[in-house]
């Protein structure tokens, strides 16, 4: 099966794409681009609108043309509704839509005709992922067991609003941002079923920001949400060949999202464009009373993320992250040729590449899943007794659910949840705090190490760059293929530990028939979010790797690795 998308002849009202209604078993791929399939359908990967190419667009680009009456909010959100109707069949990226993003944006038209100052993102149309709580549809992490959930707004939603964006509805993700199964497979939830990469269709999205990544490259919104505890802004992002931004734990608020740990998780902007995300960021950043992290926010912090500077890279001494023989030997050589070609690039824009070793990953790779199992059963249970709707009370409730429906553990199991319900929350284990003190403390000094390079401040690294993915792997499933994610490398462990930023941008393509995004991280230290976007913004505008996916059925098969871990 397939999800089923409907709009009416003339888009007069909202496209509506139930939750109830969407498919959940994985799609063949043989169905999907030939003949009149999605590649007719998608064709470049966009969809003109009175001459203009929305792949290509960005938001400073929109609200020129809205500003000058060449476009309203009403004819953007009916384009980008038209193209979901289009191919989201295929690509199953998005969940559900807001029966009100036309009339949202509508209301969108006549603010900006009746003020003379617009909102930073007046009318543009934005997806979030299904565990970012909006109150006109339920928010169900993927799982079945949360159809009936009846949130309020989380914090980033109303923000958003607040703003002038149009929430055009929820993109899907990997069920429970993949802590689910100890084999699962990235993109696949018992709501959404399977996303697929719109570059080629038969490999995954990474997770567990699919449908995220996948509806930003696919120009089924101009930006997007994601989520990340370790991996699943960057890794999906680089997938998909757009950007990612995981900020600071802490900058952007997690009240009214669904959580996997609070030591870790963080809310991002993904969009096809540095810019894009730079002024989303603007828009979610900053403190939130129920939010502890964001009271930790300095200051004299500057939230101008999107005045980017260009030429950042000029006179920068940028840390390589480089592979491991061990690490090499796992990495194919054309992707590994994109990392090297990315470095030649940071150094042709002015800057000093310094090779670098990151220390102590063994400890914090070890010490980091039982720290998130007790933390996933502490902050989850917490979220589901403040939400409203009918759903299971707590993480026990969850797996019960699953073990009874005929949906949830067709394609992998539940490994994960009932591990995370067997542990001991941290506030009666001193053992888990101290596991989450000490693996965030390496993590920090693992980066901070790093970037002090020497004696003087002219000595210090301004950020650090390693490869974000390796091309996307075959989609597979446990109980049908006998193996799943073929996960082989990543970079963002240390970030995500340390709760510091990372953006991942565009750097090439690799796979068979070099048909598969690639990208390169920059991460920083704590708080230094602005000026690794400058320099992921940098880049971006040196490279200029990014292209408009082909929406190929398939380019074969690559061998499966045997201890695949899923970005979660």
């Amino acid at each position: 099966m397939r999800r089923r998308a409907a709009v009416t002849a003339a888009l007069a009202a909202a496209l509506l794409v139930p939750a109830s209604a969407t498919a959940a078993a994985p799609a063949d791929p043989g169905e999907s681009g030939t003949g009149t399939g999605v590649a007719d359908a998608a064709g470049s990967g966009t969809l003109p609108i009175r001459g203009l190419d929305l792949d290509a667009l960005t938001i400073p680009e929109l609200q020129s043309r809205m500003d000058d009456g060449d476009l309203s909010a009403v004819q953007l959100t009916t384009a980008y509704l038209a193209r979901i109707a289009a191919v989201n069949d295929d690509l199953g990226a998005v969940l559900s839509i807001n029966p009100d993003a036309l009339r949202d944006a509508a209301a969108s038209d006549r603010t900006r005709q009746r003020d003379q100052e617009r909102r930073p993102l007046e009318g543009i149309p934005v997806l979030l992922k299904d565990n970012v709580d909006t109150e006109q549809l339920p928010t169900t992490a993927g799982s079945r067991a949360m159809l009936d959930s009846r949130p309020d707004d989380a914090v980033i939603t109303q923000r958003l609003r607040d703003a002038g964006a149009i929430v055009l509805g929820k993109a899907n993700l990997s069920e429970w941002a993949n802590l689910r199964g100890s084999a699962s497979t990235s993109g696949w939830s018992g709501v959404g079923g399977q996303t697929a990469n719109p570059y080629v269709l038969d490999r995954n999205p990474c997770g567990s920001s699919s449908g995220s990544a996948v509806g930003v490259a696919a120009s089924l919104a101009q930006v997007a949400i994601g989520t990340e505890t370790d991996g699943s802004i960057v890794c999906p992002a680089g997938a998909n060949g757009v950007v990612g931004v995981k900020p600071t734990l802490g900058l952007v608020s997690r009240t009214g999202i669904v959580p996997i740990s609070a030591e870790q998780d963080t809310a991002g902007p993904m969009a096809r464009h540095a810019v894009d995300a730079a002024l989303v960021l603007e828009v979610l950043a900053g403190q939130d009373a129920d939010d502890a992290a964001t009271a930790e926010i300095p200051a004299d912090l500057g939230t101008d993320f999107a005045d980017l500077d260009l030429d950042a890279l000029e006179g920068a001494r940028i840390g390589v992250w480089t592979l491991t023989p061990e690490q090499s030997a796992a990495v194919d050589d054309r992707t590994e040729e994109v990392f090297a070609a990315a470095v030649k690039q940071i150094e042709a824009a002015g800057a000093t590449a310094v090779p670098v070793q990151l220390a102590y990953q063994e400890e914090i790779g070890a010490g980091e899943l039982p720290a998130l199992l007790a933390e996933f059963k502490r902050d989850l249970n917490a979220y589901l007794a403040a939400t409203p709707g009918d759903h299971p009370a707590d993480l026990a409730g969850i797996i019960e659910f699953n073990e009874q429906d005929p949906v949830e553990l067709a394609y992998f199991g539940q490994e994960l949840l009932e591990q995370a319900q067997a542990a001991t929350v941290p506030a009666d284990d001193p053992a888990i705090r101290e596991t989450r003190d000490r693996i965030r403390e390496l993590a920090r000094a693992s980066i901070d190490e790093a970037l002090a390079q020497g004696a003087g401040p002219e000595d210090d690294l301004a950020a650090i760059v390693g490869l974000t993915n390796t091309p996307a792997w075959q989609t597979r499933y446990e109980y049908l293929d006998g193996q799943a994610d073929a996960f082989v490398y990543s970079t963002s462990g240390p970030a995500a530990v340390a709760g510091y930023p990372n953006v991942t941008v565009p750097a090439g393509f690799a796979g068979p028939r070099d048909s598969l995004p690639v990208g390169v991280s920059f991460f920083g230290t704590r708080w230094d979010d602005a000026r690794v976007l400058d320099i992921a913004a940098d880049f971006e505008d040196q490279a200029a790797a990014r292209e408009a996916p082909g929406y190929l059925p398939t380019v074969g098969a690559d061998p499966q690795p045997d201890n695949p871990e899923p970005a979660t």
